[in-house]
């Protein structure tokens, strides 16, 4: 009897991005959520035959396809040439050129997307309306489906396809089509700078809790507002039925690594050997290569030209962009040298967060609750007698 397939040894191993589940002949792998909604693959020995295709196309290791990389990629500071644009997009709206070529061709773009009640997923665009949707950052894990199945159906129908996710689901990719033996002449893969995908039940239960609190439907949502606090600012806001909100909770968790995949920890593309054709993300440091060229804080794309094909796709796009070359020393981010450290306390805030729910969590690990104000509070003052002063007064208010 063959030896039971066992996809991996612990859950910092995978990834989730569904190449394993899109490859297999049988349909004997599934994807399913955990306790913190983050899918991880399933098989069915029942309908398992063996063949180990599962095993072959997992990329998230050390080894991942570079065969295509350039030395060194080219890098450059951008902004698209229509304001209007870069207003509605998360940095320069540099993906807004790229895709518009892919469409123009008419083309297909895959991007992180909405379905249900704000709930993410990758989905198919075909029109620059449908295509606008995947504007703006997503600070939640998508849920991939049977997108790398579409993908491949695209490409052997001859378009061009252009796929935009994070840099393990862009080499999941890679790798499933290479394994399928279809031709990526007309794909363009787009990876961003990541810092790491937070947990979808946490984001799920953060917009009910929004809602109950302003006893109101959420039909809006932007991970970070620029148009109300600038490109730099990172507060959340929300659209509800006759009213906005503005909040910094989910933000708050997100930066302490505290509700990201396990994997995120142990990152293998946290380096300038990107597996895709282009990166992008925001330019931090923008001020050292030109200080005029984001002056009115609206927002600058970070590119890296990891491939030929990349380097060709800039070039036709440069008539509707705002460019400045420059090089590696000036674009290191932290996600771009190692992997985002882990809390020290993330199996203790998912334990929690299983027990006793969102606002358990958000009280305890994150900034509700009168234990964040008071931190906060002796942060901020110097004079810590005033600090302890409020608190006493606090703690008198809350026993009246």
């Amino acid at each position: 009897m063959n030896e039971q397939i066992k996809l991996f040894n612990k859950k910092e191993d995978c990834c989730g991005c569904s190449a394993c589940a899109n490859i297999c002949p049988k349909g004997a792998i599934t994807m399913e959520a955990d306790g913190l909604g983050f899918l991880y693959p399933k098989i069915d020995e029942a309908k398992c035959i063996k063949c180990g295709l599962c095993k072959k196309v997992c990329s998230f290791n050390s080894n991942y396809d570079r065969s295509l990389n350039l030395n060194e990629p080219e890098v450059y500071a951008v902004r698209h040439k229509d304001l209007k644009e870069i207003v509605t997009s998360r940095s320069g709206a540099v993906f807004i050129a790229l895709s518009d070529w892919v469409l123009n061709k008419n083309g297909i773009i895959y991007g992180a997307g909405y379905t249900g009640h704000f709930r993410v997923v990758h989905k198919r665009a075909v029109t620059k309306i449908e295509r606008d949707e995947f504007k703006g950052s997503k600070y939640v894990q998508s849920d991939l489906n049977t997108v790398f199945k579409q993908v491949k159906n695209d490409l052997e129908n001859n378009q061009y396809v252009m796929f935009s996710g994070t840099p393990c689901q862009t080499a999941g990719l890679r790798a499933f089509l290479k394994l399928t033996g279809v031709n990526i002449d007309k794909l363009f893969l787009i990876d961003i700078v990541c810092h790491g995908v937070p947990s979808p039940y946490f984001w799920r239960d953060y917009i009910d809790y929004i809602e109950r609190k302003n006893k109101q439907k959420v039909i809006e949502v932007n991970f970070r507002d620029k148009t109300k606090f600038g490109w730099t600012a990172h507060k959340e806001s929300f659209k509800l039925e006759d009213t906005y909100t503005y909040t910094y909770t989910y933000t708050y968790t997100f930066y302490q690594h505290i509700m990201f995949r396990r994997s995120c920890g142990v990152c293998h593309f946290t380096n300038l050997k990107r597996p895709s054709d282009i990166t992008i993300g925001d330019f931090w440091g923008w001020q050292k290569v030109d200080s005029k060229f984001n002056a009115d804080d609206k927002g600058v794309s970070l590119v890296l030209l990891n491939t030929e094909k990349g380097k060709k796709l800039f070039e036709l796009i440069k008539p509707e962009i705002n460019f400045i070359k420059t090089d590696t020393e000036h674009c290191m981010q932290p996600n771009l040298q190692h992997p985002s450290v882990i809390h020290p306390k993330r199996d203790e805030f998912e334990k929690d967060y299983i027990k006793y729910g969102f606002v358990y969590v958000a009280k305890k690990y994150g900034n509700l609750g009168w234990k964040y104000k008071v931190l906060n509070s002796l942060r901020k003052v110097k004079n810590r007698s005033k600090v302890l002063s409020w608190i006493w007064n606090l703690i008198r208010n809350k026993v009246k």
